[in-house]
């Protein structure tokens, strides 16, 4: 059997649990061919390069796939029968990454920096948040009147 990676885009109008969905279908069209789907990678609700079909956005889904020819087109037919894929890709590869995609990896590395970052977001030229810094300036002012009155 051939092994083959493939990239469909769903329409952003629809549902996360509708784009599983779909996945779960374009799958068992390639089982019932005699083939198997190894991975399946969910990567949301991205922007696009260009505008397709008046859209800026779509659901992204990458399937590593080992399986005939023929099971292939026919999950590429389904694929362009139904409305909601806007566009698909599927490219012979001579083997399947077991590990997760590029794109896959920056997304988990992008949540675990916003994870680890605990410091409250306050002026970039030291530590001190804003908050702090407010009362003190509002002080000022009030020192200033009471040393105006000491003198009349």
């Amino acid at each position: 059997m051939s092994l083959y990676e493939n990239i469909f885009l769903v329409r952003p109008d629809v549902s996360s649990a509708q784009v599983e969905t779909l996945a779960q279908e374009f799958t068992a069209v390639i089982e019932n061919g005699g083939g198997s789907v190894p991975k399946t990678e969910h990567w949301g609700l991205r922007n696009l390069a260009y505008r397709i079909k008046k859209n800026r956005k779509a659901h992204y889904v990458l399937f590593n796939i080992d399986a005939p020819h023929e099971a292939v087109h026919e999950m590429e037919r389904q694929m362009g029968l139904n409305e909601d894929v806007m566009r698909v890709l599927t490219i012979r590869v001579d083997e399947l990454n077991a590990e997760p995609s590029a794109v896959m990896q920056s997304k988990t590395a992008r949540d675990d920096r916003r994870g680890r970052d605990d410091k409250p977001r306050g002026d970039k030229r030291d530590d001190a948040p804003r908050a702090a810094k407010a009362p003190e300036a509002a002080k000022a002012p009030e020192a200033a009147t009471e040393a105006k009155g000491d003198a009349e």
